[in-house]
């Protein structure tokens, strides 16, 4: 399969508002959001997805992700099942996750869960992004 990390982002409109989470060493950062209105941009550091918002702006360096995957889990708090893509850096640590949100605990909008599993079975549970060539 050939499919690029721009193309899946491009297609993750279909989740509608998720919750993007980003961690680091000392801090995790989470925003609302929709993936919407993507814009590109290659730079010396690498090709680049980029989206703005009023709430927060996204910049993710395509050329350090090395595998997508699909996982489902137990919410924290609340008996209901989550659903998450991460995208996972040479290391295989998540460079960045995205989380279906919900309104009340396991209340996902409608479509939402369904639009998640298309996108795992077109994909695969985990798959390897081909290169992008050009933005």
């Amino acid at each position: 399969m050939s499919n690029t990390l721009k193309e899946f982002l491009e297609a993750c409109h279909t989740l509608s508002t998720l919750r993007l989470i980003v961690t680091s060493s000392a801090a995790v950062l989470e925003a609302r959001g929709k993936i919407e209105k993507l814009f590109y941009a290659e730079l010396l550091k690498g090709k680049y997805a980029n989206m703005h918002t009023e709430g927060f702006e996204f910049h993710l360096n395509m050329d350090e992700i090395e595998q997508v995957k699909f996982e489902t889990g137990e919410a924290k708090r609340g008996n209901f099942t989550t659903y998450a893509i991460r995208f996972l850096d040479q290391q295989e640590k998540p460079a960045l996750s995205l989380f279906l949100q919900w309104g009340k605990p396991g209340e996902y909008e409608s479509g939402q869960v369904e639009a998640w599993y298309a996108l795992r079975d077109h994909y695969g549970e985990m798959w390897k992004p081909a290169p992008v060539e050009t933005l």
